[in-house]
């Protein structure tokens, strides 16, 4: 199949998008930066294990005259961490057998346990209910705001109180990944970067993801705003998610920075391991019963979370044409993935909707817009 790119990534060529087969994509992020929901996006799209689509609109921040978002620039991918580095991680040492999904995380992290008023309750938390968001931890606490060192924040989060019975109910939780993350690298025995590098990123040749960019680079990463409140600077070429700072820049929950050629990678393994007998250029890291398991919905009944991933759900960020069985992820930043395993189609989105402050919502109708006009231009062939 022929990839799809504009000769002019940083803005709409007519002549050339009017009759194309990804028109509608095309307008749909025209339109959203014209409406400022964000100043530039790279996206791209995969059906069939071939790359169909791979472009760029737009420029880091709302000015003509900067820098054009190109098809592979580094964004800061937010929550995507999520799935790309720690479930991805989770689903390797399970499928190796090195991971018991429904081991206590207080048998890994025993300052989990020790000390708490609430300790019947935290011995019943597993690992499954952490990548399940049914832990009954919190959802968000801005810890950033009261402790300055890494081993401060993981000791408040390890203390804070578990406020549902475990798989009683559906609550996002970054605190939950964070602990997740430090299980992890207890048996690993690695820091997450490190086994991500390993067991994920260098595999797949996932070239430009990783945590902490090195300096040099980070002026050719799209800033995600102007930080007016806690860093006072703006934010660029470094994580933007506070807590995540705090813990220098890795962490199971946010951290990671990548570009839409390599998503669009890891997103053809996973397809390629599912549909494993179709031939792939990618290596195919996962086996089918890994991906069963962690794309299954998860308790409490009504949620839409399965183990790290999330799946389509009413009003869901993958439009209305992406299949019940279908993985995908957000990211706070403005990016996301979704995966249709029952089509093997794949499609990426990422901008930087938070420039240069985070009040716009517009995102929350631009990626079911996205998805849906994916979808529409792959039905037309």
């Amino acid at each position: 199949m022929e990839v799809i790119r504009s000769e002019a990534p940083s803005e709409m060529n007519e002549a050339s998008v009017s009759n194309g087969r990804f028109a509608g994509v095309y307008k749909v992020l025209q339109g959203a930066i014209d409406a400022r929901a964000f100043p530039g996006c790279a996206f791209g799209v995969v059906a069939q294990d071939q790359i169909v689509l791979s472009d760029a609109l737009g420029n880091f921040i709302y000015e003509p005259d900067d820098l054009p978002v190109q098809p592979d620039t580094v964004f800061d991918i937010a929550s995507l961490t999520k799935v790309v580095s720690t479930t991805a991680i989770a689903m390797l040492l399970f499928q190796r057998g090195q991971l018991d999904l429904d081991v206590p995380l207080g048998d890994l992290l025993p300052g989990f346990i020790v000390g708490r008023d609430d300790s019947t309750l935290a011995r019943r938390v597993t690992l499954r209910n952490l990548l399940a968001h049914n832990s009954g931890l919190p959802g968000y606490v801005e810890f950033f705001r009261n402790v300055n060192n890494p081993s401060a924040l993981f000791r408040a989060c390890l203390e804070l109180p578990i406020e549902t019975a475990p798989g009683e109910h559906s609550e996002y939780s970054d605190p939950g990944f964070i602990l997740l993350g430090k299980a992890l690298e207890v048996l690993t025995r690695e820091s997450l970067a490190d086994s991500a590098q390993t067991l994920v990123f260098e595999p797949l040749g996932m070239t430009a993801t990783g945590f902490r960019p090195a300096p040099e680079k980070r002026p050719l990463i799209p800033p995600t705003e102007i930080d007016k409140a806690f860093r006072r600077r703006k934010i660029q070429g470094e994580v933007q998610d506070e807590n995540a700072w705090i813990l220098d820049g890795v962490a199971g929950h946010a951290g990671l920075f990548s570009s839409v050629p390599d998503l669009l990678r890891f997103a053809r393994s996973l397809l390629g391991s599912w549909n494993s007998s179709k031939s792939s250029a990618i290596p195919k890291l996962f086996t089918p019963e890994t991906i069963e398991t962690f794309c299954r919905r998860q308790s409490p009944p009504g949620s839409s979370r399965a183990l790290g991933w999330d799946t389509p759900s009413v009003n869901s960020s993958a439009g209305s044409l992406f299949s019940t069985n279908s993985i995908g992820h957000l990211g706070y930043s403005g990016c996301s993935i979704w995966i249709d395993l029952n089509s093997s189609v794949a499609a990426v989105l990422l901008t930087n909707r938070t420039w240069p402050d985070r009040q716009s919502q517009a995102i929350r109708e631009v990626r079911p817009a996205f998805h849906d006009e994916v979808r529409q231009s792959l039905s037309c062939t």
